[in-house]
């Protein structure tokens, strides 16, 4: 068992958790968002984009930044997961 059905599991957990991770990382942005997060001492990406929600129309960076890593990040953990996709298939003949 281990040594048939485990290399075909591995793969596709480690590209599920890849894939994963962007909805992670949104669903924990959208709880400091709306202050269900991680409590203030602690840096967390939802809540400076609700403190920045303040200076949006003077200092618009403010909530944009954290907004782009938010954007990046996912964006990252899509591609490497479609990366390791990709390269962990086992159906393809490729290996």
């Amino acid at each position: 068992v281990l040594r048939h059905i485990m290399p075909l599991c591995i793969s596709s957990l480690i590209i599920r958790v890849t894939l994963d991770m962007a909805g992670i990382i949104l669903t924990a942005a959208g709880l400091g968002f709306l202050g269900l997060g991680a409590q203030p001492p602690l840096p967390e990406w939802g809540a400076m984009i609700a403190s920045g929600r303040r200076f949006i129309l003077d200092q618009w960076w403010v909530a944009a930044a954290p907004g782009a890593a938010i954007l990046i990040v996912s964006l990252g953990f899509n591609l490497l997961g479609d990366g390791l996709r990709d390269a962990l298939d086992p159906r393809s003949g490729d290996q």
